[in-house]
């Protein structure tokens, strides 16, 4: 399993990453592992983007499930070994969304073990012997820093910072566009509760991985804030309506006409 890991995900992952460095040490900016991650990032991100945008088109078909579990679990709250099975049939209705979501929370702790890896043991040269014969050379000692300011292999509190900024403003936003009332302890716990209980989790990983996060929530709120520009520009410039028989192709019936 892990020769699997390290053969097929790790390895690729890592090659990718120094080819952008690579690249960004033939540009003005020089060889800056940072950038790299940034080109990575996006570079990740434009893949997944189908998965992407299927996860937001079944944001609300997720909210009629959580709905429908809420519901079966008051019904049945005085029997909890129906009310087990009842969320249970819930939750298969829509196997679509379940599967959706399994996919994207494996990727996800996929990309974050190969990150970690990287900047933990990668690029301070225990993995080096897993670049491709055929990658072009850079310039070693590598330049593991961001900006000349942040050290990649090791925390950084100003970038964890940062990122929980980010989710706090995500959190804000989902509520603000929420279809339903929000009531005030699911403010709380979005809007402070996981904000702060990100910066404690990723308060000891590497800023590598904090700047991959960090560039993964701007493109995520990239995304949010395209669609509710679309939105809005639907509302003020709906699509026009055509009549029965007009500008369509469609032939009424002279019976029905009349």
């Amino acid at each position: 399993m892990i020769e699997f890991f390290i053969t097929f995900l790790y390895q690729p992952f890592l090659n990718l990453l120094m080819i952008f460095y690579w690249l960004v040490g033939h540009t003005p900016i020089g060889y800056d592992m940072g950038f790299a991650v940034i080109l990575l990032t996006l570079t990740v991100r434009i893949i997944l983007l189908p998965l992407t945008i299927s996860g937001h088109r079944s944001e609300s078909e997720r909210q009629e499930i959580e709905r429908k579990v809420e519901e079966v679990r008051y019904q049945y709250r005085f029997d909890p070994v129906a009310q087990k099975k009842a969320v249970k049939k819930v939750m298969r209705s829509q196997p679509r969304i379940i599967i959706s979501e399994a996919v994207a929370v494996t990727i996800q702790v996929i990309i974050a073990l190969t990150l970690w890896r990287i900047f933990s043991r990668g690029l301070t040269g225990a993995d080096l012997h897993l670049l491709y014969p055929w990658l072009p050379e850079s310039p070693q000692p590598y330049n593991l820093t961001f900006l000349s300011r942040f050290d990649l292999t090791h925390p950084d509190w100003i970038l964890n910072a940062i990122q929980a900024f980010i989710i706090f403003i995500m959190e804000t936003i989902a509520v603000i566009n929420a279809p339903r009332y929000v009531s005030r302890q699911e403010v709380v716990r979005v809007q402070i509760i996981l904000p702060v209980v990100s910066f404690m989790f990723f308060a000891f990983m590497p800023a590598g991985k904090k700047l991959f996060v960090i560039t993964t929530l701007l493109f995520s709120l990239a995304v949010v804030f395209l669609r509710m520009i679309v939105r809005l520009f639907r509302r003020i410039f709906p699509p026009a309506s055509t009549e029965p028989g007009q500008d369509s192709g469609e032939v009424i019936s002279p019976d029905l006409a009349q």
